[in-house]
């Protein structure tokens, strides 16, 4: 019996040892200056980052990829929110953005803007999507994702012509699962990490542009997808 219990205690050591290890075990952002620009300013909120450009009627709500670390992404907010979209970089538990799926609801409580646009990056695009099937939201930005459950409201895709992280099949099955306007576009040259700062990513493809201009491009598309089919511009 005694013997049991030892082997029992190892068993649960090592369980504990390996989840704290794997915790730990992220993408650390490279992002070192957490302030804001010109016209963009940044506050540390309950909930992550409030990126808060000139606008004030839409706001997206980003949900970061898989251990990696939130800050990696402030970069790609910063030139969607000077653009006139305020974001909201949310911190998930533990780098886990299926731990987090509902970390939307107390931003939406607590603000009043006119348009919610869900969004994310390789997990954190799933749990998006996810959240913005259940949920009055107005759009879906999905960068290197695709959707878990049914969507009919407008969608942006995303995604770099070198991402190795994507599964393709995975990719284009799921696309059945959106029900109204889908657009998709193919950045040249881009790969799956570079939408954020958070180095190489194992196992992905290398990228022919930086990071800087995967990111311009990725703001563009995503604030000419919102003026046309979330405000109507």
């Amino acid at each position: 019996m005694k013997k049991r219990y030892i082997i029992l205690i190892l068993v649960l050591i090592g369980i504990l040892s390996y989840g704290i290890y794997y915790v730990n075990d992220y993408y650390h952002s490279e992002i070192a200056d957490l302030g804001g620009s010109a016209n963009v300013t940044v506050e540390k909120t309950s909930k992550g980052l409030f990126v808060d450009g000139p606008g004030n009627e839409t706001a997206l709500i980003f949900y970061p990829g898989a251990k990696i670390e939130y800050t990696a992404y402030l970069n790609l907010m910063r030139n969607i929110s000077s653009e006139g979209v305020d974001c909201y970089l949310v911190e998930m538990p533990f780098n886990l953005a299926f731990l987090g799926k509902d970390s939307a609801d107390d931003i939406i409580k607590s603000t009043n803007y006119t348009h919610y646009v869900m969004a994310g990056h390789s997990l954190g695009g799933a749990m998006a999507s996810g959240y913005a099937s259940g949920h009055n939201v107005s759009g879906l930005v999905l960068l290197s994702a695709y959707p878990s459950d049914n969507i009919s409201i407008p969608v942006l895709s995303l995604y770099g012509s070198n991402d190795k992280i994507l599964n393709m099949d995975t990719y284009n099955k799921n696309k059945a699962c959106i029900k109204g306007i889908l657009e998709e576009h193919v950045i040249e040259g881009a790969n799956h990490a570079q939408f954020a700062n958070y180095g190489k990513h194992t196992g992905d493809g290398e990228s022919s542009i930086n990071s800087t201009a995967q990111q311009v491009q990725t703001a563009h598309y995503i604030i000419d997808f919102i003026n046309r089919n979330v405000l109507n511009v």
